[in-house]
């Protein structure tokens, strides 16, 4: 098994650290979240590919699942768990991801939350049969608050810098929020985890409609 990081100009030890370790290290300017998993994949060299990020981490069940994972498929599928404030919350469990692919069958396209053009919320996709894997792969992506408002803040006008929308799309949004909001509470089950996912099962109700105000002001 080989290891490439790519290291988008971090001002910590995170390049050193990669090397240090023996993984083939290349340091790069962003570009976007696509292009950089396009250029990522493209310098793969082995058969297979396991795409994670720097804020995510394998469980021991889906390190054995990997390890052990059948050939007779051209990718699999990850379970991901989100954690926020070192919590992970129910409403960002279970979310199946293609992950661990054949590096010349995969591919991966932008999918913005609310619709637009902008190229983050990437997808993977990749041809022939796909199956699942035990385990979690989890992702902690919000340390505390303030770094879930500061990622909100930029993903929301990211999106809406891609976004060509109107006063009715807006509007339509903005009264979907209690219907979003709601979804979120009790089907997937954000109630139950206290103010934590209060919080953002609001954010997440808001998300698209913020994108389209944002949009209409740009």
């Amino acid at each position: 098994m080989r290891a490439f990081v790519l290291d988008h100009e971090s001002q910590d030890a995170t390049a050193a650290i990669a090397r240090a370790s023996g993984a083939s290290t290349v340091t790069r300017p962003f570009t976007g979240f696509v292009d950089a998993r396009r250029f990522a994949l493209a310098q793969v060299r082995t058969p297979w590919t396991l795409m994670i990020d720097a804020d995510e981490r394998l469980d021991p069940v889906l390190r054995a699942a990997i390890v052990s994972a059948p050939e007779d498929a051209q990718g699999y599928r990850v379970c991901r768990t989100t954690f926020y404030c070192g919590k992970p919350l129910r409403m960002w469990r279970g979310e199946r991801l293609l992950r661990l692919f054949r590096t010349d069958r995969a591919r991966v396209e932008a999918a913005a939350v609310a619709g637009g053009a902008a190229q983050l919320h990437e997808r993977w996709i990749c041809d022939g049969r796909v199956g699942d894997l035990e385990g979690t792969l989890e992702h902690y992506s919000y340390p505390d608050a303030a770094s879930y408002r500061v990622k909100y803040e930029a993903y929301t006008s990211m999106e809406a810098a891609a976004m060509r929308t109107g006063i009715a799309m807006a509007m339509l949004q903005s009264a979907l929020v209690p219907v979003r909001l709601l979804n979120s509470l009790l089907r997937r089950g954000a109630l139950l985890d206290g103010p934590a996912g209060w919080t953002v099962a609001w954010y997440s109700a808001l998300y698209p409609a913020v994108v389209q105000w944002k949009a209409l002001r740009a």
